[in-house]
């Protein structure tokens, strides 16, 4: 792998790539110290020290590189984008125009991707002004006090406005990356928010619950990693094979190949929509203020049993959901006939497609309670020993880092391939 990053850097082109990709994380991880005008930073502190219990404010915080922590300019993260490009990719389920759009190739995906924006800008609206009555109301955070300073209405206009400047240039960041680096902007963007917060996870962890607990939790995360890299490359191949047609003096077909099936398909997607759905009530209490609202949330807490139930739950559904929706097994089954492809053993037409769906069935079953086990022990965890070590290296942390890794990894070798070096994957 070494001699492989080296000859990455030996090609002018990859070389180029690589250094703008790493230039633009720099420039973003800068941004994350840049703090909006008129906060009062000895009173964030001690809202976060009072937060420390609170999973979806750390966990909102990891995603976002501790900019969160020190209110940046970049605060919302990453979030705001992912989230409605989840829902756009969803909804091309269900739009007829945004299907159309999808299979008109770049043109109807620059369509989307504008719509896209817009749905970013909208969301980093809605979030930046939920943050700041989060942190007025719950946690008294002052903004811009003392003798001289300007009227609250007018600070928090420029407050939140700052905040959904930065989700355009989040936004902007991630887009050059995909375009003129090496991998995908947006993710890269996550990997790096994520490891920038190990440092001061580790040195809290080592602080408060000693050196040896710390130890013992990078161990068990070295070791988790290899499985879930075993389980993030594991596929189940359906087998196909073409017929052979004369076409001319020409034989065609006559070939076998597969249908490849992830195991995790829907990847890290089911954790966002559950969490989504479970963190929705409190950030309504947050912004109301009302008795049942807040009773709700209480009984949703992170640490709470039902919390952990419902999140398991959602996200075993949320991975059939996703799937569902992302493959189509009667589209498979139909361009197969039409390429003249068919499965052994399995009559072309319906009894193709539900020999699909039933192969994807039993695959997403054991995909979904891994991606629940995977998000759900990190936070009872968590609960039990209030670690900021665990937060931060739970598993959702290393299941995004390893798909990225990976990834990234494979794009660097398809490049290194087309020069004719030696890539990652022996």
């Amino acid at each position: 792998m070494l001699s492989a990053i080296i000859n990455a850097f030996r090609v002018p082109d990859l070389r180029k790539k690589i250094i703008f990709t790493l230039a633009i994380i720099a420039l973003y991880r800068l941004g994350s110290f840049v703090t909006v005008p008129g906060v009062n930073a000895a009173e964030l502190v001690e809202a976060f020290q009072s937060a420390a219990g609170n999973a979806a404010l750390l966990f909102l915080n990891l995603f976002s590189g501790n900019a969160l922590s020190k209110f940046s300019v970049l605060s919302l993260g990453i979030m705001p984008y992912i989230t409605a490009s989840i829902i756009m990719q969803l909804m091309q389920g269900v739009i007829p125009s945004l299907q159309r759009w999808a299979r008109e190739g770049q043109t109807g995906q620059k369509k989307i991707t504008q719509i896209t924006r817009y749905l970013t800008l909208g969301l980093g609206l809605i979030n930046a002004i939920g943050y700041l009555l989060l942190f007025q109301n719950q946690y008294g955070v002052r903004f811009a006090t003392g003798e001289g300073a300007p009227p609250e209405m007018l600070t928090s206009f420029v407050i939140v406005f700052t905040l959904v400047a930065g989700v355009a240039l989040i936004m902007w960041m991630g887009e050059l990356i995909t375009q003129r680096g090496i991998g995908n902007g947006m993710s890269l963007i996550i990997f790096a928010n994520i490891v920038a917060s190990f440092p001061s996870a580790i040195f809290d962890s080592a602080v408060t619950q000693g050196a040896a607990f710390t130890v013992l939790v990078i161990l068990i995360v070295l070791l988790v990693i290899p499985g879930i890299v075993l389980i993030e490359r594991a596929q189940r191949r359906i087998p196909v094979n073409y017929a052979k047609r004369i076409q001319g003096r020409r034989v065609m077909g006559g070939t076998s190949t597969y249908i490849p099936l992830k195991v995790n398909g829907a990847g890290v997607i089911p954790i966002i929509f559950a969490s989504a759905l479970l963190y929705f009530p409190a950030q309504l209490a947050a912004f109301f203020n009302v008795g049942w609202l807040t009773s709700l949330s209480n009984a949703l807490a992170a640490d709470s049993w039902v919390n952990w139930v419902l999140n398991a739950v959602l996200i075993v559904f949320f991975c059939f959901f996703y799937t569902s929706m992302v493959f189509n097994p009667e589209d498979t089954a139909n361009n197969l006939r039409k390429q003249g492809g068919f499965i052994p053993g399995v009559r072309p037409g319906v009894n193709t497609v539900q020999y699909i769906k039933n192969v994807l069935n039993r695959i997403t079953l054991p995909g979904g309670i891994y991606i629940a086990l995977i998000a759900v022990i990190p936070s009872i965890l968590f609960s039990m020993t209030g670690d900021t070590l665990i937060s931060a290296f739970g598993g959702t942390s290393i299941l995004i880092m390893v798909g990225v890794a990976l990834d990234t990894m494979s794009k660097l070798e398809s490049q290194l391939k087309m020069h004719h070096y030696e890539g990652f994957f022996k």
